[in-house]
């Protein structure tokens, strides 16, 4: 792709008035989502014994990692024992709700037909439930990534991360909420397909939702038991050391996960969109903004399965069904085609796609909310 090529003018202004890197034709778009569902297809076409091995094997690293956890916090009184068996608890449901929970209710491993790793049948170690959350998740935040007003991930309705969003004084405390969201973000992400806005401007019953509150209610009566009665009450005299081992491994899942997901969708680079850019929108064009709409973390392998490859949300959200273990071939592609059409490719290391992350959490609770630069050109 030459700088000279003719642009479509109409696409042109579109991209100007939303600040898009977009220099492309119409058929140089299709032509874009073309080489992108090759990829697709050529990675979906090779899936077979390699990976359904990946992921059994890394079901069986979890749950060793989870009864040697919770083994080591049963002689809790002891600060070694009480801090290794924290953090293999709190790696073991990272990997769970990360790299497997995460993944397999995405429906990433169903062409196995394993009735015990499907998105039918998968339950996660979260006060979520599977099936709220795949209607939240996958339909909702996948079909409308980024686009303010349709996807509820813009902001978890409590955050103004966008300043397409109307600003509202209760913002001015975003810092407050940001953080409260981040040490309690299970319990966020149980709540957030309940959509609590929409009842109370009566787009939603009151039934509904309730019916939702209960079914909620009945996964966190489990989770509560088995973290905070069961497990402390099986260590008898070791309860209290079981029971903060177990508060503080949740609280390490919540804030990792926190991290990773803002990381993938909110730092500098990535862009949002309001409805009418996606009015009569193909499939070319939806790679195109699922694309732009999200950003990659770079490291190592460690880093791509403690996120549950979440570290390639650009190849996340471009193949959402593709089992994880792929995005890091998939990633090499993906950077060729972008290179190719002069597109963005954002991967930075994490603290410096977090930094950016908290830098837009302050600035968007302001009144205005936008950056010195943008100001300057107004």
């Amino acid at each position: 792709m030459t700088a000279a090529m003719k642009i479509d003018s109409s696409l042109i202004e579109k991209a100007r008035a939303r600040r898009l890197p977009v220099d492309l034709t119409d058929a140089q778009v299709q032509q874009f989502g073309a080489e992108i569902e090759a990829v697709r297809k050529k990675i979906m076409d090779s899936l077979g014994e390699n990976d359904a091995r990946y992921i059994r094997r890394m079901i069986k690293v979890q749950r060793a990692l989870e009864v040697g956890g919770r083994g080591l916090l049963f002689a809790g009184i002891l600060p070694p024992a009480w801090l290794a068996g924290t953090a293999m608890l709190g790696v073991a449901k990272i990997l769970e709700n990360m790299e497997i929970g995460h993944n397999v209710i995405h429906g990433q491993w169903d062409w196995m037909r394993d009735p015990q790793i499907h998105s039918s049948t998968w339950e996660w170690d979260n006060v979520c439930p599977s099936d709220q959350w795949q209607h939240s998740h996958n339909y909702m935040h996948h079909k409308w990534t980024n686009v303010v007003g349709m996807d509820r991930d813009v902001g978890y309705g409590i955050l103004r991360m966008s300043e397409k969003q109307p600003w509202h004084p209760a913002h001015l405390a975003q810092p407050v909420t940001n953080a409260m969201l981040a040490t309690f973000f299970q319990w966020g992400v149980a709540l957030h397909d309940v959509e609590f806005e929409r009842v109370r401007t009566g787009e939603k019953s009151v039934k509904e939702a309730w019916g939702q509150l209960k079914h909620i209610g009945k996964k966190v009566r489990k989770q509560v038991v088995k973290d905070y009665v069961l497990f402390p009450l099986l260590a008898g005299p070791f309860f209290l050391p079981v029971l903060t081992g177990n508060i503080t491994a949740n609280l390490i899942r919540n804030l990792w996960a926190y991290m990773i997901i803002f990381c993938g969708h909110f730092p500098d680079g990535v862009e949002d969109f309001l409805p009418e850019d996606v009015e009569n929108e193909d499939k070319a064009h939806w790679y195109l903004r699922q694309l732009l709409g999200s950003a990659n973390i770079s490291g190592g392998k460690l880093m791509h399965i403690m996120s549950g490859n979440l570290s390639h949300q650009m190849e996340h959200h471009l193949f959402p069904d593709m089992p994880s273990n792929r995005y890091a071939e998939a990633s090499a592609e993906v950077q060729a085609i972008c290179k190719k059409y002069g597109l963005p490719y954002n991967s930075k290391p994490l603290h410096r796609q977090f930094g950016s992350v908290l830098r837009k959490v302050m600035r968007l609770s302001l009144p205005n909310g936008k950056p010195k630069a943008e100001l300057a050109t107004a």
